[in-house]
């Protein structure tokens, strides 16, 4: 998602620096930074979802007794 994302902000930025000359250099850096970090904050919020999505499943499978795969 990151990647698909980053050339709109990266575009974003570029527009909206056409403003007056401090505006200008703090709109670029804030639009390319967060396009910079945009994909590893999806990594880190996914990686945290997983977690907690496993300790929920933990939870729920012991109180459920889990989930049973017969293979031949």
């Amino acid at each position: 998602m990151g990647l698909i994302f980053c050339p709109f902000f990266l575009l974003a930025s570029l527009i909206s620096s056409h403003g007056s000359s401090t505006q200008r250099v703090g709109m670029l850096a804030f639009g390319t930074g967060f396009a910079l970090l945009l994909p590893f904050l999806y990594g880190a919020m996914g990686f945290i979802g997983g977690v907690i999505s496993a300790f929920i499943y933990n939870v729920v499978a012991k109180w459920i007794g889990g989930i049973e795969v017969e293979v031949e």
